[in-house]
């Protein structure tokens, strides 16, 4: 397939030195290789608290700009595993955002930092029914304006299979996903290659303690499936899976798998991913059919390079990743 470009207005990616490589720019990441604002003043950042049906509360919190614009919508970040509001990435992008005069608010998924405490379930890849109910639990003076929303690696999969549930119903006027695992078995599989155990330990590790930290609400049973469990395989089939309704886990990654999704977008969204992601296999994006009517109000963006989460490029240490969305979500504006 050859890959339409959309026109932002940006140079096409080019890795910066030393950052080459997918493996090289997922690391930077998470490290001090990639700076990131320990504060985001002169913005005012507020917690806010979205009381779900079930009675777990889902918390976020809301950056203003100091200097707002008009004609920005609420722009909702949505974290990985490991994530949450305080996710490296999800700060640096609120500060991008907020030079912008967008308002934000970075999301704490079900059970994810300091939801953890506040919440007895746990989210998974497939969690777009948490998603959903958030948006219409966002106060109406801040989605007046719109609400826009970006997704980050698996908060990228639940946004777009959100997004593709919805249809021309959902509460969104633009998205943008980043390295979305959008084929989880095949995403799986990929990070339990041998030579991606270390990415492999590092989620399968996190999504345990997050599971069993103070807060969850668990059986005696999922408890020590959780503890025994010894690959993210094994975890998502002895407890992701049968927690959210599956048989196990080739039940949910089969049923709760974003590719499925995408026909149904509706959202005009910007789907963003390279080629060389470590975690994610890039064949589910290679082989989707774009440009069909299928799929109208899709954008992709799919790079050589830039690792996962990465896009660390030449002549801006903004990554390339952010700097395009910005652009996707500044032409889609609200009139």
């Amino acid at each position: 397939m050859k890959n339409p470009k959309p026109n932002l207005g940006l140079p096409p990616f080019k890795q910066r030195f030393p950052l080459w490589g997918g493996g090289l720019q997922t690391i930077a990441t998470a490290t001090w290789l990639v700076d990131v604002p320990s504060s985001l003043a002169p913005a005012i950042s507020e917690r806010l608290r979205f009381s779900l049906k079930d009675g777990d509360v889902m918390l976020g919190m809301l950056d203003r700009p100091a200097k707002p614009q008009p004609r920005r919508p609420l722009v909702l970040l949505i974290h990985g595993v490991p994530g949450s509001e305080d996710s490296r990435y999800m700060r640096r992008m609120s500060g991008y955002l907020l030079g912008e005069g967008y308002p934000v608010l970075r999301l704490n998924m079900r059970g994810a930092g300091p939801s953890r405490t506040t919440c007895g379930g746990q989210y998974s890849a497939g969690s777009s029914r948490d998603l959903a109910e958030l948006i219409g639990l966002l106060p109406a003076d801040l989605a007046a304006p719109g609400v826009a929303a970006v997704g980050y690696s698996v908060g990228g999969a639940i946004l777009l299979k959100y997004l593709g549930e919805e249809g021309s119903t959902a509460k969104l006027c633009a998205a943008a996903s980043i390295s979305a695992p959008i084929d989880l078995l095949g995403t799986v599989r990929s990070l339990m290659r041998f030579r991606n155990l270390a990415y492999h330990w590092h989620v399968f590790g996190a999504a345990k303690r997050e599971a069993l930290a103070d807060g969850a609400v668990l059986t005696p049973a999922e408890r020590a499936n959780i503890e025994t469990s010894q690959t993210l395989w094994q975890y998502d089939d002895l407890f992701t899976g049968p927690r959210h309704g599956f048989s196990g886990a080739a039940d949910y990654y089969a049923r709760s798998s974003a590719v499925n999704y995408l026909p149904g977008i509706r959202v005009p969204t910007l789907v963003l991913a390279s080629l060389d992601d470590p975690w994610v296999p890039g064949g589910a994006y290679v082989g989707h059919q774009w440009r069909s009517n299928k799929s109208p109000s899709l954008t992709p963006l799919l790079t050589r390079r830039g690792g996962h989460v990465g896009f660390h490029g030449v002549g801006s240490y903004k990554p390339w990743s952010d700097r395009a969305v910005i652009k996707f979500l500044d032409g889609k504006r609200p009139s």
